[in-house]
């Protein structure tokens, strides 16, 4: 805890002033840890079975079906919905089947890119005999698809006021949620622990200069991990 802006400005520099030397030492074993999180649950294959080799980081999965996860997903990020779809259930059947709110946005995937690919027809009789049962089960579910099925109002779908749904980004998101659930399914981590970590460094390092006057070890380059002591100021508190 940071406690109250006045006790850690007057605490701070007896606390640790003396000490910070510019440079923060971590277990060189605990960073390898995480950037093998990173890799693995990002499915750079080929990056960790390369830096396992050298640093000796063991991996707690088989990389193989990392391969498949990623296989998966590029499926979707291309638009090939139900390509990737037959591909999770082969690699397990359940995750769509208890996972509705997944189902049903994949489904949507696939008739946004009919939408995108000017297959009307396709896109309504599709539309009807997949979406619309999902949609009597889930208000939530209905409300999306009406808004999908609003871009079939414009002639050109591109400009209508539901564009974003035809953006690389809308593909990004099916393709996020889906690997995610694969991930929860192998029992691994949604979402790698190295970005959250930095994220973390970046806050403390804003609180501590809004309420500490005492130097520390600051980083301020998060690509080279180089810190740099930070200099004496006076925090301006009310």
């Amino acid at each position: 805890s940071l406690g109250k802006p006045g006790e850690m400005r007057q605490g701070s520099r007896d606390a640790w002033g003396h000490d910070a030397k510019g440079t923060v030492e971590v277990k060189k074993e605990r960073m390898n840890r995480l950037v093998m999180n990173y890799f693995v649950t990002e499915g750079h294959v080929d990056a960790a079975r390369e830096f396992a080799r050298e640093s000796g980081t063991a991996t707690e999965v088989d990389l193989d079906t990392i391969k498949d996860r990623m296989l998966i997903r590029r499926a979707v990020q291309r638009g090939e919905v139900t390509e990737a779809m037959d591909r999770v259930n082969d690699l397990n059947p359940e995750i769509l089947e208890h996972d509705s709110r997944l189902f049903f946005h994949l489904q949507q995937q696939r008739l946004i890119e009919l939408i995108r690919q000017k297959e009307v027809d396709k896109a309504l009789l599709f539309a009807q005999e997949y979406l619309a049962p999902l949609g009597e089960e889930n208000p939530a579910f209905l409300e999306e698809l009406e808004r999908t099925l609003a871009l079939l109002a414009f002639e050109d779908p591109s400009t209508s006021p539901v564009k974003d749904l035809l953006g690389v980004q809308r593909r990004q998101q099916a393709a996020s949620e889906l690997n995610s659930a694969i991930l929860h399914a192998q029992c691994q981590e949604k979402e790698p622990k190295l970005p959250n970590l930095l994220k973390l460094l970046k806050w403390s390092q804003n609180r501590l200069d809004e309420f500490s006057d005492a130097p520390y070890p600051r980083m301020d380059d998060f690509e080279t991990g180089e810190t740099t002591r930070s200099s004496l100021q006076t925090p301006m508190l009310e």
